[in-house]
């Protein structure tokens, strides 16, 4: 056997030369004008017209950002809500799962789902009306809050 004796079944078949006139009109499907319609253009992946790929605007994740004793984050995170920096809030409102006498604290309030559970800092805010007499520990309050849980006869510790 000799292999350049070996013939394919089929016939060969032309490849289709797109965007020279023809049934499929003067551009043959490529549209008018612009990069994309040029005879061997391509537009590589992620290529945003020459300005920062997307994964360039982000930060690395080794780095001078990620050294000891640096603890502002990183400037491109100026965009986004840090949400590890933010106390879980509850309003008062919301306490209405709680039963009178009750101690609110940020295990009590993971474990009837109010804050997230591991929530290491929680604030109570005043919208709403408390109308139940609770105590208050280990939570931050604001000062309308504890206005209103005193008048409702609850406590608030620090």
């Amino acid at each position: 056997m000799d292999l350049s004796t070996l013939r394919g079944t089929h016939p060969r078949r032309q490849q289709k030369r797109v965007g020279r006139g023809g049934k499929r009109g003067t551009t043959s499907g490529a549209g008018t004008k612009g990069q994309k319609s040029r005879a061997g253009a391509s537009v590589r992946a992620g290529f945003r017209g020459g300005d920062n790929r997307i994964w360039q605007l982000f930060p690395k994740q080794r780095g001078a950002s990620k050294k000891h004793g640096n603890k502002r984050p990183h400037r491109k995170h100026r965009f986004f809500a840090l949400r590890n920096d933010r106390a879980a809030e509850v309003n008062l409102w919301s306490l209405d799962a709680f039963r009178e006498g009750e101690t609110v604290s940020p295990s009590t309030l993971a474990e009837k789902r109010l804050v997230p559970a591991g929530a290491r800092d929680v604030k109570v805010l005043g919208s709403g009306a408390l109308t139940r007499r609770l105590s208050f520990e280990g939570v931050r309050v604001s000062a309308s809050a504890k206005e209103k849980i005193e008048k409702a006869g609850g406590t608030v510790s620090a």
